[in-house]
């Protein structure tokens, strides 16, 4: 829990301010998962901080929500072309990737449960960037990778 805290730090995720009289605040909560092998057996435990998006209201915490799917044919062709031209195709997990999304909305998150801080019990958690939960997360996740591959020289595909 203290790794995930230390790499919203690393991450500029949020900074402390005292709690908004205006605003609505969003709770936060622990989710944790065993990582199993081709066993069965555990060979690590994660833990997440996550915001718990489902209070959030349309309209007043954020206006769309959004889901990144690849279209098939698209995934047909990056196949046919790594195989076509021998090149190894390698999955890849973005650890951290919503913690590198920044939004437009404020947003204000309660301390994490455990880790409230005793000097400042009153103060919440402004969000800088996007945290897994929020209903707006997947749109500033895709707005930063999209942004980073058109600035590179790729265009986005038509339909």
């Amino acid at each position: 829990m203290q790794e995930e805290l230390h790499q919203f730090e690393r991450n500029k995720v949020w900074h402390p301010e005292p709690r908004p009289k205006d605003r609505s605040i969003v709770g936060t909560k622990w989710v944790f998962k065993n990582k199993l092998d081709e066993f069965g057996i555990v060979t690590r435990n994660k833990v997440r901080l996550v915001v718990q998006g489902y209070i959030q209201e349309e309209g007043i915490d954020y206006e769309k929500t959004f889901a990144p799917v690849a279209r098939i044919e698209a995934i047909h062709i990056l196949v046919a072309f790594t195989a076509h031209m021998e090149i190894k195709l390698y999955p890849m997990d973005l650890k951290s990737a919503f913690l590198n999304g920044y939004r437009k909305e404020e947003v204000y998150v309660s301390q994490a449960p455990s880790f409230e801080n005793h000097d400042f019990p009153n103060h919440v958690f402004k969000l800088d960037k996007a945290l897994y939960g929020l209903k707006q997360a997947p749109r500033a996740c895709y707005e930063r990778l999209s942004k980073f591959l058109i600035d590179d020289g790729f265009q986005k595909g038509q339909g």
